[in-house]
């Protein structure tokens, strides 16, 4: 829905511009990005407002207006809005969306789905066209779609979607018109195209857990032992929390729930707890080492769920610049 449609959200795209990139990026961040998507599309499409406007505005908003030229969006402030407050890889696909003018329309919809509901509803297309679909889609949300589909499929798309380069403008517009008939909406158009990849591959495997990653990349590797190295060369698991600087993990550990981190740390290595326990003080070292030889048995699958929950925290600080991954190549940087 835009700006015309709602008046509302005019009025915020309207506020956000007014405020100007460093505190409009410190709103975005706090939203998600169906709502991100959402102003920033309101933002571009924004047309001049007089100052007496904006002032009344702000004043229902019990805001102050800062005399000046009347309020013109401007793209490369919107780019930056949205950079400053999602971090770079996360922003570039918002971005793409909104400063390029195009709608995935139906294939957004999907995650307004269940993953089950989803999962049935393209199940039998053709595996180019669901590989097309899950790289418009969050990384968790493909994963979880992926489980559900038979084994031969999963391993067709993970393929299809690692030597995706790019989908056209066009067979992206049919694609979602095709869609749309799916989901029993009306038709929309689009535009742009999604990377895939093997780093695509690499994100929507972090979120499928252990057994399936396993049988995709084997799967892989039958057909392709580079490409499959590649992929997991790309990936960044729970083990890999070893590689973090100190600092990061103790930006990390304020984040973590307690019992969430003594599930997960059940399935760790030694050295990933001693890094963990390092970067504690001695005291909560000394409660986690309790609670963790207290603990009985505990099922791989929740063990699992606890670490994926911890690697969503990972990337989401990593996202805001709080912490820093160790990148592939060798050098750290921002994940």
């Amino acid at each position: 829905m835009s700006g015309k449609d709602n008046p509302a959200i005019e009025k915020a795209a309207t506020l956000l511009v007014t405020l100007g990139p460093s505190e409009a990026a410190a709103v975005l961040k706090h939203l998600g990005p169906r709502e991100v998507q959402t102003l920033g599309m309101a933002m571009a499409s924004l047309p001049p407002k007089p100052r007496e406007e904006v002032e009344a505005l702000l004043d229902e908003a019990i805001a102050h207006f800062q005399k000046g030229a009347p309020i013109e969006p401007d793209p490369e402030q919107i780019r930056q809005m949205l950079t400053q407050a999602l971090g770079d890889d996360k922003a570039s696909h918002i971005i793409g969306k909104i400063l390029q003018g195009s709608d995935t329309g139906a294939i957004e919809s999907l995650k307004w789905l269940d993953p089950g509901t989803a999962a049935d509803l393209i199940k039998n297309e053709h595996p180019q066209i669901i590989a097309t679909i899950l790289v418009h889609l969050d990384y968790d949300f493909a994963g979880e779609i992926l489980k559900r589909f038979p084994e031969r499929l999963r391993n067709d798309v993970i393929l299809r979607i690692a030597t995706l380069e790019g989908v056209q403008p066009q067979a992206l517009k049919e694609l979602n018109e095709a869609l749309s008939e799916l989901l029993a909406n009306a038709s929309s158009s689009a535009k742009g195209k999604a990377a895939g990849g093997v780093r695509h591959v690499a994100e929507i495997l972090n979120f499928v857990g252990a057994q399936i990653e396993t049988e995709v990349l084997d799967a892989v590797r039958e057909y392709d032992p580079d490409l499959a190295q590649r992929i997991m060369d790309e990936m960044f698991v729970f083990d890999n929390l070893l590689e973090m600087d100190d600092r990061s993990i103790q930006t990390l550990l304020r984040e973590v729930a307690n019992d969430q981190l003594v599930l997960a740390l059940k399935g760790a290595s030694p050295e990933l707890r001693e890094k963990i326990f390092k970067n504690m003080s001695q005291r909560a070292a000394e409660m986690l080492r309790e609670d963790l030889e207290s603990r009985g048995p505990v099922r791989v699958s929740e063990v699992e769920a606890a670490q994926k929950e911890i690697l969503k925290v990972v990337r989401r600080l990593a996202e805001e610049g709080q912490i820093m991954l160790p990148s592939k190549g060798g050098d750290e940087g921002f994940l």
